[in-house]
Protein backbone atom coordinates (compact mmCIF):
# COMPACT_ATOMS: atom_id res chain seq x y z
CA UNK A 1 0.00 0.00 0.00
CA UNK A 2 1.40 3.48 -1.12
CA UNK A 3 1.53 6.02 1.96
CA UNK A 4 1.07 9.33 1.21
CA UNK A 5 2.20 12.39 4.16
CA UNK A 6 -0.29 15.70 3.27
CA UNK A 7 0.16 19.16 4.42
CA UNK A 8 -3.27 20.62 4.51
CA UNK A 9 -2.11 24.70 4.40
CA UNK A 10 -3.85 26.80 5.39
CA UNK A 11 -5.41 24.46 7.70
CA UNK A 12 -8.01 26.41 10.02
CA UNK A 13 -10.52 27.37 7.43
CA UNK A 14 -13.52 25.44 6.60
CA UNK A 15 -12.13 24.44 3.50
CA UNK A 16 -9.14 22.59 6.08
CA UNK A 17 -11.69 21.21 8.11
CA UNK A 18 -13.53 19.31 5.35
CA UNK A 19 -10.57 17.99 4.23
CA UNK A 20 -9.21 16.97 7.38
CA UNK A 21 -12.95 14.92 8.45
CA UNK A 22 -12.32 13.27 4.58
CA UNK A 23 -8.88 11.78 5.06
CA UNK A 24 -8.66 11.45 8.74
CA UNK A 25 -9.32 7.76 8.85
CA UNK A 26 -7.94 6.69 5.29
CA UNK A 27 -5.07 4.36 5.83
CA UNK A 28 -3.29 6.02 2.55
CA UNK A 29 -2.81 9.25 4.31
CA UNK A 30 -0.80 10.50 7.32
CA UNK A 31 -2.42 14.57 8.00
CA UNK A 32 -0.69 17.57 8.53
CA UNK A 33 -1.93 21.05 9.20
CA UNK A 34 -0.64 24.61 9.03
CA UNK A 35 -1.36 28.36 8.91
CA UNK A 36 -0.70 31.56 10.72
CA UNK A 37 0.03 31.19 14.72
CA UNK A 38 -3.58 32.76 15.25
CA UNK A 39 -6.76 31.20 16.65
CA UNK A 40 -8.37 28.60 14.64
CA UNK A 41 -9.84 24.63 15.14
CA UNK A 42 -7.00 23.30 13.49
CA UNK A 43 -4.44 22.97 16.22
CA UNK A 44 -7.89 21.35 18.28
CA UNK A 45 -8.02 18.10 15.67
CA UNK A 46 -5.25 17.90 13.11
CA UNK A 47 -2.76 15.25 15.21
CA UNK A 48 0.54 17.86 14.22
CA UNK A 49 -0.19 21.79 13.20
CA UNK A 50 2.43 23.81 12.48
CA UNK A 51 3.28 27.68 11.94
CA UNK A 52 3.46 29.40 8.81
CA UNK A 53 3.81 32.74 7.94
CA UNK A 54 0.75 34.15 5.61
CA UNK A 55 1.29 33.98 1.96
CA UNK A 56 1.57 37.95 1.78
CA UNK A 57 4.77 37.45 4.21
CA UNK A 58 7.91 37.29 2.14
CA UNK A 59 10.02 34.22 3.69
CA UNK A 60 6.55 31.96 3.37
CA UNK A 61 7.63 29.99 0.52
CA UNK A 62 11.02 29.28 1.90
CA UNK A 63 9.12 28.43 5.35
CA UNK A 64 6.66 26.50 3.61
CA UNK A 65 9.68 24.61 1.58
CA UNK A 66 11.38 23.53 5.11
CA UNK A 67 8.64 22.13 6.19
CA UNK A 68 7.53 20.13 4.12
CA UNK A 69 11.21 18.83 3.40
CA UNK A 70 11.11 18.06 7.00
CA UNK A 71 7.98 16.59 7.43
CA UNK A 72 8.66 14.64 4.17
CA UNK A 73 5.02 15.86 2.86
CA UNK A 74 4.04 14.33 -0.97
CA UNK A 75 1.08 16.90 -1.45
CA UNK A 76 0.05 19.72 -0.41
CA UNK A 77 -3.87 20.66 -0.07
CA UNK A 78 -4.23 24.17 -0.20
CA UNK A 79 -7.45 25.55 1.69
CA UNK A 80 -7.78 28.98 0.98
CA UNK A 81 -8.62 30.59 -2.61
CA UNK A 82 -5.99 32.79 -2.62
CA UNK A 83 -3.43 30.43 -1.38
CA UNK A 84 -4.78 28.45 -4.55
CA UNK A 85 -3.17 30.75 -7.01
CA UNK A 86 -0.61 31.37 -4.77
CA UNK A 87 0.89 28.02 -4.60
CA UNK A 88 0.14 27.35 -7.97
CA UNK A 89 2.19 30.49 -8.85
CA UNK A 90 4.86 28.86 -6.67
CA UNK A 91 4.80 25.38 -7.32
CA UNK A 92 8.40 25.01 -9.36
CA UNK A 93 9.77 25.74 -5.45
CA UNK A 94 8.12 23.34 -4.20
CA UNK A 95 9.05 19.42 -4.06
CA UNK A 96 5.64 18.35 -3.27
CA UNK A 97 2.27 18.48 -5.55
CA UNK A 98 -0.24 21.08 -4.92
CA UNK A 99 -3.76 19.17 -5.46
CA UNK A 100 -5.59 21.12 -7.09
CA UNK A 101 -6.19 22.30 -11.25
CA UNK A 102 -3.28 23.70 -13.38
CA UNK A 103 -2.25 27.47 -12.25
CA UNK A 104 -4.04 29.23 -16.03
CA UNK A 105 -7.40 26.99 -14.55
CA UNK A 106 -6.90 28.68 -11.08
CA UNK A 107 -6.20 32.20 -12.19
CA UNK A 108 -9.07 32.60 -13.99
CA UNK A 109 -11.59 31.56 -12.03
CA UNK A 110 -10.43 33.88 -9.11
CA UNK A 111 -11.81 36.75 -11.07
CA UNK A 112 -15.34 36.75 -11.71
CA UNK A 113 -15.37 38.95 -14.81
CA UNK A 114 -12.60 36.63 -16.42
CA UNK A 115 -14.65 33.90 -15.86
CA UNK A 116 -18.14 35.48 -17.08
CA UNK A 117 -16.07 36.42 -20.22
CA UNK A 118 -15.13 33.23 -21.08
CA UNK A 119 -17.75 31.08 -20.42
CA UNK A 120 -20.75 33.46 -22.12
CA UNK A 121 -21.04 31.57 -25.05
CA UNK A 122 -21.13 28.62 -22.79
CA UNK A 123 -23.36 29.05 -20.71
CA UNK A 124 -25.64 31.94 -18.90
CA UNK A 125 -23.64 34.41 -16.66
CA UNK A 126 -25.01 37.47 -14.98
CA UNK A 127 -25.42 40.23 -17.07
CA UNK A 128 -22.33 42.99 -16.21
CA UNK A 129 -22.54 47.05 -16.43
CA UNK A 130 -19.17 48.75 -16.61
CA UNK A 131 -20.19 51.53 -14.39
CA UNK A 132 -22.97 53.28 -12.78
CA UNK A 133 -24.45 55.01 -15.81
CA UNK A 134 -25.52 52.11 -17.63
CA UNK A 135 -27.60 50.79 -14.84
CA UNK A 136 -31.26 51.35 -15.70
CA UNK A 137 -33.33 48.95 -13.81
CA UNK A 138 -32.63 48.56 -9.96
CA UNK A 139 -31.83 46.50 -7.60
CA UNK A 140 -28.12 45.55 -9.17
CA UNK A 141 -25.67 43.78 -6.99
CA UNK A 142 -22.18 45.01 -6.44
CA UNK A 143 -19.38 42.58 -5.61
CA UNK A 144 -15.46 42.31 -5.55
CA UNK A 145 -14.15 40.34 -8.72
CA UNK A 146 -11.79 38.14 -6.68
CA UNK A 147 -13.93 37.56 -3.74
CA UNK A 148 -15.57 34.23 -2.56
CA UNK A 149 -18.74 33.31 -0.91
CA UNK A 150 -21.09 36.19 -0.39
CA UNK A 151 -17.81 38.44 1.17
CA UNK A 152 -18.03 41.70 0.25
CA UNK A 153 -21.12 40.80 -1.60
CA UNK A 154 -24.04 43.90 -1.80
CA UNK A 155 -27.26 44.48 -3.22
CA UNK A 156 -28.23 48.26 -4.17
CA UNK A 157 -31.41 49.70 -4.61
CA UNK A 158 -30.55 53.12 -6.38
CA UNK A 159 -27.74 54.82 -8.10
CA UNK A 160 -26.22 56.97 -5.35
CA UNK A 161 -26.44 53.68 -3.13
CA UNK A 162 -24.75 52.11 -6.00
CA UNK A 163 -22.17 55.17 -6.57
CA UNK A 164 -21.43 54.72 -2.31
CA UNK A 165 -21.08 50.34 -3.30
CA UNK A 166 -18.28 50.86 -5.35
CA UNK A 167 -16.20 53.06 -3.41
CA UNK A 168 -16.22 50.51 -0.50
CA UNK A 169 -15.78 47.54 -2.64
CA UNK A 170 -12.27 46.52 -3.42
CA UNK A 171 -12.06 45.22 -7.39
CA UNK A 172 -15.67 45.70 -7.51
CA UNK A 173 -18.06 44.44 -10.58
CA UNK A 174 -21.69 45.65 -10.99
CA UNK A 175 -24.13 42.58 -11.60
CA UNK A 176 -27.86 41.86 -12.65
CA UNK A 177 -29.32 40.93 -9.82
CA UNK A 178 -30.68 36.99 -9.39
CA UNK A 179 -33.70 36.87 -6.95
CA UNK A 180 -33.92 33.14 -7.18
CA UNK A 181 -32.67 30.00 -5.24
CA UNK A 182 -28.99 29.46 -5.06
CA UNK A 183 -26.84 26.07 -5.28
CA UNK A 184 -24.17 24.68 -5.32
CA UNK A 185 -22.78 21.78 -7.61
CA UNK A 186 -19.93 19.60 -6.29
CA UNK A 187 -18.00 18.16 -9.20
CA UNK A 188 -15.26 15.98 -9.68
CA UNK A 189 -13.49 15.78 -12.90
CA UNK A 190 -10.65 13.08 -14.35
CA UNK A 191 -8.10 15.60 -17.03
CA UNK A 192 -8.39 12.76 -19.36
CA UNK A 193 -12.31 11.48 -18.80
CA UNK A 194 -13.99 14.69 -17.85
CA UNK A 195 -16.79 15.09 -15.44
CA UNK A 196 -17.22 11.55 -13.51
CA UNK A 197 -19.64 13.40 -10.58
CA UNK A 198 -21.73 16.40 -10.35
CA UNK A 199 -24.55 16.47 -7.85
CA UNK A 200 -26.40 19.74 -6.71
CA UNK A 201 -27.23 21.13 -3.14
CA UNK A 202 -29.45 23.41 -2.42
CA UNK A 203 -27.88 26.73 -0.19
CA UNK A 204 -30.69 27.23 2.28
CA UNK A 205 -28.99 29.14 5.14
CA UNK A 206 -25.70 31.04 4.68
CA UNK A 207 -23.76 32.70 7.40
CA UNK A 208 -20.37 34.86 5.58
CA UNK A 209 -20.18 32.80 2.76
CA UNK A 210 -20.45 29.58 3.93
CA UNK A 211 -23.89 27.18 3.30
CA UNK A 212 -24.65 26.06 7.18
CA UNK A 213 -27.61 24.30 5.87
CA UNK A 214 -27.45 22.69 2.42
CA UNK A 215 -29.62 19.78 1.12
CA UNK A 216 -29.32 17.46 -1.79
CA UNK A 217 -31.23 17.75 -4.62
CA UNK A 218 -32.13 16.80 -8.23
CA UNK A 219 -30.56 20.04 -10.56
CA UNK A 220 -31.92 20.13 -13.96
CA UNK A 221 -29.11 21.26 -16.75
CA UNK A 222 -26.33 21.08 -13.82
CA UNK A 223 -24.62 18.16 -15.41
CA UNK A 224 -24.96 19.98 -18.72
CA UNK A 225 -23.72 23.27 -17.45
CA UNK A 226 -20.82 21.31 -15.22
CA UNK A 227 -19.48 19.52 -18.96
CA UNK A 228 -19.46 23.25 -20.47
CA UNK A 229 -17.14 24.66 -17.91
CA UNK A 230 -15.00 21.46 -18.00
CA UNK A 231 -14.90 21.57 -21.64
CA UNK A 232 -13.70 25.20 -21.63
CA UNK A 233 -11.03 24.79 -18.24
CA UNK A 234 -8.89 22.32 -17.06
CA UNK A 235 -10.35 21.11 -13.92
CA UNK A 236 -8.37 18.27 -12.50
CA UNK A 237 -10.38 16.65 -9.22
CA UNK A 238 -12.63 18.40 -6.86
CA UNK A 239 -14.22 21.55 -7.99
CA UNK A 240 -17.23 23.12 -7.31
CA UNK A 241 -19.90 26.28 -9.02
CA UNK A 242 -22.19 28.01 -7.46
CA UNK A 243 -25.04 29.17 -9.83
CA UNK A 244 -28.39 31.55 -8.66
CA UNK A 245 -31.88 31.59 -10.42
CA UNK A 246 -32.24 34.65 -12.67
CA UNK A 247 -35.66 36.49 -12.76
CA UNK A 248 -36.60 34.05 -15.87
CA UNK A 249 -35.55 30.69 -13.41
CA UNK A 250 -33.02 30.39 -15.92
CA UNK A 251 -29.41 28.82 -13.76
CA UNK A 252 -26.97 31.68 -13.68
CA UNK A 253 -23.12 31.68 -12.87
CA UNK A 254 -21.68 33.08 -9.73
CA UNK A 255 -18.60 31.82 -9.27
CA UNK A 256 -16.52 28.37 -10.14
CA UNK A 257 -13.38 27.32 -7.44
CA UNK A 258 -11.08 24.57 -8.47
CA UNK A 259 -11.14 22.93 -4.77
CA UNK A 260 -12.59 21.37 -2.35
CA UNK A 261 -16.09 23.34 -0.18
CA UNK A 262 -16.67 23.10 3.22
CA UNK A 263 -19.99 21.54 2.80
CA UNK A 264 -18.92 18.64 0.54
CA UNK A 265 -19.65 16.42 3.11
CA UNK A 266 -23.16 16.17 2.22
CA UNK A 267 -21.91 14.35 -0.92
CA UNK A 268 -18.71 13.12 0.71
CA UNK A 269 -21.17 10.76 2.96
CA UNK A 270 -22.67 9.43 0.37
CA UNK A 271 -19.54 7.63 -1.09
CA UNK A 272 -17.70 11.02 -2.94
CA UNK A 273 -14.65 11.60 -1.17
CA UNK A 274 -13.37 14.23 -3.25
CA UNK A 275 -9.70 15.09 -1.43
CA UNK A 276 -8.50 10.72 -1.64
CA UNK A 277 -10.07 11.06 -4.78
CA UNK A 278 -8.19 14.02 -6.14
CA UNK A 279 -4.91 12.51 -4.90
CA UNK A 280 -5.51 9.65 -7.32
CA UNK A 281 -6.38 11.71 -9.93
CA UNK A 282 -3.41 13.06 -9.31
CA UNK A 283 -1.11 10.01 -9.32
CA UNK A 284 -3.60 8.66 -12.53
CA UNK A 285 -5.10 5.76 -10.58
CA UNK A 286 -8.34 4.41 -12.62
CA UNK A 287 -11.07 6.24 -11.02
CA UNK A 288 -14.35 4.19 -9.81
CA UNK A 289 -17.16 5.67 -7.80
CA UNK A 290 -19.74 3.43 -5.53
CA UNK A 291 -22.04 6.16 -4.81
CA UNK A 292 -25.25 5.84 -1.85
CA UNK A 293 -28.70 7.07 -3.18
CA UNK A 294 -30.88 9.61 -0.94
CA UNK A 295 -31.36 13.22 -0.24
CA UNK A 296 -28.47 14.70 2.40
CA UNK A 297 -29.45 17.80 4.37
CA UNK A 298 -26.55 18.86 6.54
CA UNK A 299 -26.50 21.86 9.20
CA UNK A 300 -23.80 22.84 10.60
CA UNK A 301 -22.99 24.51 14.08
CA UNK A 302 -20.04 23.80 15.64
CA UNK A 303 -20.56 20.33 14.19
CA UNK A 304 -21.88 18.34 11.34
CA UNK A 305 -25.58 16.53 11.57
CA UNK A 306 -27.13 14.82 8.95
CA UNK A 307 -30.96 13.80 7.29
CA UNK A 308 -31.21 11.19 5.70
CA UNK A 309 -33.47 8.64 4.11
CA UNK A 310 -31.26 4.96 4.62
CA UNK A 311 -33.14 2.46 6.98
CA UNK A 312 -31.40 -0.30 8.06
CA UNK A 313 -31.69 -2.83 11.12
CA UNK A 314 -28.36 -4.63 10.50
CA UNK A 315 -25.03 -3.67 10.65
CA UNK A 316 -22.21 -5.42 9.32
CA UNK A 317 -18.81 -4.39 10.05
CA UNK A 318 -15.01 -5.31 9.19
CA UNK A 319 -12.19 -4.92 11.30
CA UNK A 320 -8.88 -4.59 10.05
CA UNK A 321 -8.15 -0.70 8.91
CA UNK A 322 -11.98 -0.31 9.65
CA UNK A 323 -12.35 -1.23 13.83
CA UNK A 324 -8.71 -0.94 14.09
CA UNK A 325 -7.00 1.75 12.22
CA UNK A 326 -2.78 1.97 12.84
CA UNK A 327 -2.94 0.15 15.60
CA UNK A 328 -5.52 1.96 17.84
CA UNK A 329 -9.05 1.67 17.93
CA UNK A 330 -11.05 3.84 15.55
CA UNK A 331 -13.44 6.04 17.65
CA UNK A 332 -15.97 6.88 15.53
CA UNK A 333 -16.29 3.13 14.64
CA UNK A 334 -17.12 2.74 18.52
CA UNK A 335 -19.56 5.42 18.95
CA UNK A 336 -21.58 4.56 16.16
CA UNK A 337 -21.58 0.72 17.62
CA UNK A 338 -22.90 1.84 20.77
CA UNK A 339 -24.86 4.28 19.11
CA UNK A 340 -26.32 0.89 17.22
CA UNK A 341 -26.45 -0.81 20.28
CA UNK A 342 -28.72 1.70 22.43
CA UNK A 343 -31.02 1.91 19.61
CA UNK A 344 -31.56 -2.09 19.32
CA UNK A 345 -29.52 -2.99 16.03
CA UNK A 346 -28.33 -6.18 15.36
CA UNK A 347 -24.28 -5.98 14.98
CA UNK A 348 -22.39 -8.70 12.94
CA UNK A 349 -18.46 -8.51 12.32
CA UNK A 350 -17.43 -10.28 9.11
CA UNK A 351 -13.48 -10.25 9.07
CA UNK A 352 -10.79 -12.10 7.40
CA UNK A 353 -7.89 -11.18 10.08
CA UNK A 354 -4.73 -13.63 9.97
CA UNK A 355 -3.89 -13.50 13.71
CA UNK A 356 -6.09 -15.14 16.52
CA UNK A 357 -9.59 -13.21 16.05
CA UNK A 358 -10.83 -14.05 19.73
CA UNK A 359 -6.92 -12.63 21.00
CA UNK A 360 -7.16 -9.47 18.63
CA UNK A 361 -10.56 -8.73 20.04
CA UNK A 362 -9.89 -9.40 23.77
CA UNK A 363 -6.38 -7.26 23.09
CA UNK A 364 -8.51 -4.31 21.91
CA UNK A 365 -11.66 -4.59 24.00
CA UNK A 366 -13.97 -5.34 21.18
CA UNK A 367 -15.36 -9.01 22.71
CA UNK A 368 -18.95 -9.02 23.78
CA UNK A 369 -19.60 -5.80 21.52
CA UNK A 370 -20.95 -7.98 18.26
CA UNK A 371 -24.05 -10.46 18.17
CA UNK A 372 -22.21 -12.49 15.80
CA UNK A 373 -18.57 -12.69 14.63
CA UNK A 374 -17.78 -14.23 11.21
CA UNK A 375 -13.96 -15.24 10.52
CA UNK A 376 -14.15 -15.89 6.75
CA UNK A 377 -11.25 -17.51 4.71
CA UNK A 378 -8.79 -15.67 2.41
CA UNK A 379 -10.89 -16.54 -0.55
CA UNK A 380 -14.70 -16.19 0.83
CA UNK A 381 -16.83 -13.23 -0.26
CA UNK A 382 -18.11 -11.66 2.34
CA UNK A 383 -20.85 -10.45 0.12
CA UNK A 384 -21.95 -14.41 0.05
CA UNK A 385 -22.61 -14.22 4.72
CA UNK A 386 -24.81 -11.32 4.09
CA UNK A 387 -28.47 -11.70 4.60
CA UNK A 388 -29.40 -7.99 2.62
CA UNK A 389 -33.08 -7.48 4.03
CA UNK A 390 -32.50 -4.34 6.15
CA UNK A 391 -28.62 -4.11 6.24
CA UNK A 392 -25.70 -2.07 5.63
CA UNK A 393 -21.82 -2.73 5.05
CA UNK A 394 -19.05 -1.17 6.55
CA UNK A 395 -15.29 -1.55 5.30
CA UNK A 396 -12.53 0.43 4.75
CA UNK A 397 -11.47 -1.86 1.06
CA UNK A 398 -13.72 -0.47 -2.21
CA UNK A 399 -13.34 -3.69 -3.43
CA UNK A 400 -14.73 -4.95 -1.08
CA UNK A 401 -17.24 -2.13 -0.64
CA UNK A 402 -18.37 -2.48 -4.60
CA UNK A 403 -18.89 -6.40 -4.09
CA UNK A 404 -21.33 -6.14 -1.73
CA UNK A 405 -23.29 -3.06 -2.54
CA UNK A 406 -23.10 -5.39 -6.22
CA UNK A 407 -24.70 -8.63 -5.29
CA UNK A 408 -26.35 -7.49 -1.77
CA UNK A 409 -27.69 -4.16 -3.17
CA UNK A 410 -27.27 -2.38 0.02
CA UNK A 411 -25.81 0.72 0.70
CA UNK A 412 -22.05 0.62 1.96
CA UNK A 413 -19.93 2.55 3.76
CA UNK A 414 -16.15 3.38 4.25
CA UNK A 415 -14.96 5.12 7.41
CA UNK A 416 -15.08 8.87 6.13
CA UNK A 417 -18.68 7.97 5.36
CA UNK A 418 -20.04 6.58 9.17
CA UNK A 419 -20.23 10.31 10.93
CA UNK A 420 -23.71 10.51 8.59
CA UNK A 421 -24.35 7.84 10.30
CA UNK A 422 -23.19 8.61 14.36
CA UNK A 423 -24.48 12.27 13.66
CA UNK A 424 -27.97 12.06 11.91
CA UNK A 425 -31.75 12.56 12.05
CA UNK A 426 -33.32 10.13 9.49
CA UNK A 427 -36.29 11.22 7.46
CA UNK A 428 -39.53 10.25 8.89
CA UNK A 429 -41.27 8.31 6.68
Amino acid sequence: MKHRNVLVFPAGTEIGLEIFHALNYCKEVTLFGAGQNLSNHAPFIYPEYHILPSIYEDSWVERLSSLCTMLAIDYIFPAYDDVIVALSREAHKLSPKIITSPLLTTEITRSKSTTYRLLANKIRVPLLYHNPDEVLDFPVFVKPDKGQGSFGATKVSDIEALRTAITRVPEPIICEYLPGEEYTVDCFSDREKGVLFCGARRRCRVRSGIAVNTITEQLPDALQMANRIAETLDLRGAWFFQVKRAQTGELTLLEIAPRVAGSMASHRVMGVNFPLLSIFEAERIPLFMNINHGIIEVDRALCNRYRHSIRYVTVYFDLDDTLIVNGNVNLIMISFIYKCINAGKTLILITRHRGELHQTLLQYRLLGLFDEVLHIGPEEKKSSYIVSNGAIFIDDSFSERMDVAANCNIPTFDCSMVEMLLNDNAYST
